[in-house]
């Protein structure tokens, strides 16, 4: 976004706001000051504020673009906080062409990646925060990014950041009061150290919210989870499982999957990226499959959870059909899921499934992991695997406390503010009392710092990165 866009903001600007490609109907949007011409040449009939009019649209030449809806929203109440004119109609490539054309002629122009919104920042209609988290709504694809982004919009955070702030405020006067009357009686050098529990009280907050960032971020960004074993355990299949679909080719043959491959999940409304990777093993002279063995270990440091996936039948061979526990196989560090498939392989002599094998295996704790027992070709033990992933990503997340106390952090820049923030203020607090001057610029640095979360302060240079995301007509 460039600097001259950021300086814009009389000019007229439009843009398609629903999605592009033929449909029944297309929402156009235009906002700015002096709309009224607009109207004039558009519809030729004046328009009631917030009242939609059935009406035909006109080009230059005085023939009909299209028929449709016209609502006019006038500034200061409209989404922009300036004038803003919403036509609703025909999904028609043909009639976008025309309407665009007529636009550009009338002195307007195709507005840029979220102009609209930043419009609305500017206005005062949203903080920076919340035009975030309008982002973060039009991107969400599960139930729980959609409610930590309506969280977001409604002002959660940024009313605890202003509340933040107005503590500092506090801290700031008594300290005001040493400097500028070091010499009084009845204002001692000492009543600085009145801002202390008020500045401990406030690192701690800050301190508290900064901890649950890692756990919203699951949700909003979604959580990586990463099948890991040997060769041949099954982890394909279980990857075709868990999505329903063929995403991975299975195969008898030793060193199949080559490279990662991943699948997209909604589980409770939880984003979830499953990636099948290579089988690990130490005898492979093949160079295509120790590269995938090393993306593989790459991926499983990367991920937010591994499940490492067992052949309990090929354990059981090993140990001549006797019992398998925790002493007998061998585990990587960091996992948090153990998965022992091919359990429908599992017979005794007389054909008879091994039922207290099963029970045993499942009851059994390896290295402080519950084993899960599965059968990735018939489906049992799906839904307990199923069920042991939702408790993972619910332990792991803010989903029962979106509303809570601290406020809710959910992007890495806002996590930078608040931890210059902290130091600043744990700089304050030292100082308070013996250099009460070099307490109070730490101070009003934090309420810098604090400032940069909602866009109060340095806001330019943030500005691109935020709004380049956004869809052109919002």
């Amino acid at each position: 976004m460039s600097d001259a866009l950021l300086s814009k903001g009389d000019d007229i600007i439009y843009a398609r706001a629903s999605a592009a490609g033929r449909a029944g109907v297309t929402v156009f949007r235009l906002s700015g000051t002096g709309l009224e011409g607009f109207i004039k040449h558009l519809i030729k009939k004046p328009l009631k504020p917030r009242h939609a009019l059935y009406c035909s649209i006109y080009n230059l030449e005085g023939g009909i673009i299209d028929q449709g809806l016209a609502i006019l929203f006038s500034g200061p109440h409209s989404f922009t906080g300036e004038d803003v004119l919403e036509l609703h109609l025909h999904g028609s490539r043909a009639v976008e062409v025309e309407l665009y054309y007529t636009l550009s002629k009338m002195g307007g122009r195709l507005a840029e990646a979220g102009e609209f919104t930043l419009r609305a920042l500017k206005n005062n209609k949203l903080d920076l925060t919340q035009s975030e988290a309008l982002l973060d709504l039009i991107d969400s694809e599960t139930n729980q990014q959609k409610n930590l982004a309506l969280n977001q919009l409604e002002g959660g955070l940024a009313q605890h950041v202003e509340t933040w702030r107005s503590l500092l405020l506090k801290t700031l006067a008594p300290l005001a009061a040493d400097i500028d009357f070091p010499d009084e009686e009845d204002i001692p050098a000492a009543i600085a150290a009145q801002s202390i529990p008020i500045i401990d009280d406030l690192i701690q907050q800050l301190e508290a919210v900064i901890s649950s960032f890692e756990q919203t971020k699951i949700i909003r960004e979604g959580a990586s989870i990463v099948l890991i074993g040997a060769p041949n355990v099954g982890k394909s299949s279980l990857l075709n499982r868990l999505s329903g679909s063929d995403v991975a080719i299975v195969s008898d043959l030793p060193g199949t999957t080559r490279d990662v491959v991943e699948a997209r999940l909604n589980l409770d409304g939880y984003l979830v990226t499953l990636a099948d990777t290579a089988g690990l093993r130490d005898n492979s002279d093949d160079q295509i499959e120790q590269e995938g063995m090393r993306r593989t270990s790459q991926k499983a440091e990367q991920s937010d959870f591994r499940i490492h996936v067992v052949d309990i039948y090929e354990e059981w061979i090993k140990r001549d059909h006797k019992n398998v526990s925790r002493e007998t196989i061998s585990l990587p560090a960091n996992i948090d899921i153990l998965v022992l498939n091919k359990i429908d392989l599992l017979k005794l002599d007389n054909g008879q499934e091994n039922k207290w094998l099963e029970n045993h295996l499942q009851k059994e704790a390896f290295e402080g992991k519950t084993a899960i027992c599965i059968s990735a070709k018939t489906n049992s033990g799906i839904e307990e695997l199923l069920n042991e992933i939702k408790s993972l990503l619910k332990q792991s997340s803010h989903s029962q406390s979106l509303k809570n106390t601290t406020g809710i952090l959910t992007r890495q820049r806002h996590v930078d503010a608040i931890q210059s923030a902290i130091a600043a203020l744990g700089r304050a607090r030292k100082s308070v009392v013996d250099f009460p001057e070099l307490a109070a610029e730490d101070l009003r640095l934090a309420n810098r710092a604090l400032g940069r979360v909602i866009g109060v302060v340095d806001v330019e240079d943030i500005l691109g990165e935020i709004f380049s995301n956004f869809c052109i007509g919002k």
